[in-house]
């Protein structure tokens, strides 16, 4: 197989066949691969912003903001159109350039929807894209998001087939694949990927793989997650990812779908330096940046600056309208860090 090959026919045999490589080529394999179609040292850069948070009646065993589960979150009503926008001009400011706004929905209420919508036209008035994750959608609903300008729409598959209903029984697998197939429809780009750490196997990790690889189209984003063990939830007493078994799915995931950003995403501020950056090496190449993640923490943006300025990777800009002096102004940033006294050198 070549590095610049794109498919839709993986089988599982395939797929357990690149997990099961010795560590060293299949890291190999997947940086030559993200060679091919990427600048190795940039990365994309978004902040994600709860925009409605807890009492979601979904039972999504890993997820705190289930009203099925006492995790002691706070729950809130949706957030103003206002603070959303001063989120995503501060998201901006240290360097985002891509603003992603999640709801704990089962799905979007109609009383809500013109609200969502006046969020992704003023955040794309700031020049900033797009991405939400809001649940289950209905055809219109898609319809209506892509004419406000949404770029993105985030809605995990998690697991595999088999092993999803171990996981939720609120929503079917079957539910998840019709939204995505409405995102494609309406022309918006996919945000798409799955959790490591709930209990399940590693046929389980190669058939997520496989059902985001064997859409029509391969998902323009593929969140990887570790899952962030919370207490109240039925996953809190997980056992933790063995951590080369997450870079495994990251290199994975870069070989079989080639041109997708592969985003390093939850459990992140979990994982040391070196993980982080043989993360980068196996072709991750998109992060969460800021303080939260929804509701679970993440490392802090001026950490997330160093860490590049010492592996010389710099933010990717954005594929259409790049903003050169805002660009210019996140380089700048990097090298202050660089030379602040709040920098670590490694030498």
């Amino acid at each position: 197989m070549t590095a610049s090959v794109t498919r839709h026919d993986w089988t599982l045999a395939e797929v357990l066949e690149l997990f099961n490589q010795p560590f060293n080529d299949l890291l190999f394999q997947a940086q030559t691969v993200h060679r091919t179609h990427f600048d190795p040292n940039r990365v994309q850069v978004s902040t994600l912003l709860s925009i409605k948070t807890g009492a979601c009646p979904e039972d999504c065993k890993y997820c705190p903001q289930s009203g099925h589960y006492n995790t002691g979150l706070d729950k809130e009503k949706l957030m103003e159109v206002e603070k959303v926008l001063k989120a995503a001009a501060d998201a901006k400011a240290i360097g985002s350039t891509r603003f992603c706004m999640g709801a704990a929905w089962k799905h979007p209420s109609a009383k809500d929807m013109p609200y969502v919508l006046k969020m992704v036209e003023g955040v794309k008035a700031l020049g900033m894209e797009t991405c939400m994750t809001l649940g289950k959608l209905s055809k219109e609903q898609t319809e209506a998001l892509a004419e406000a300008g949404l770029d993105y729409y985030n809605h995990n598959l998690d697991t595999s087939p088999e092993f999803y209903g171990n996981i939720i029984t609120t929503r079917t697998y079957a539910d998840r694949l019709e939204t995505l197939s409405h995102v494609r429809d309406a022309g918006m780009k996919i945000c798409s990927g799955g959790i490591l750490g709930m209990g399940e196997s590693l046929k389980d990790r190669a058939g997520l793989l496989i059902q985001l690889a064997n859409l029509p189209e391969h998902p323009e984003s593929v969140p990887i997650n570790m899952l962030v063990k919370v207490q109240g939830t039925p996953l809190a007493e997980e056992q933790d990812v063995d951590p080369f078994d997450f870079i495994r799915m990251l290199a994975v995931a870069r070989i079989m779908m080639p041109k997708s950003h592969v985003r390093l995403s939850a459990g992140r501020e979990q994982m040391n330096e070196q993980m982080q950056s043989l993360a980068f090496f196996a072709g991750a190449n998109s992060i969460f940046y800021g303080e939260k993640l929804l509701t679970t923490g993440n490392p802090q943006a001026d950490k997330d600056m160093q860490l590049f300025a010492r592996l010389g990777i710099k933010p990717e800009e954005r594929e259409e309208h790049a903003d050169e002096v805002h660009q210019a102004a996140i380089e700048q940033a990097l090298v202050e860090q660089r030379d602040s006294k709040l920098f670590y050198s490694a030498v």
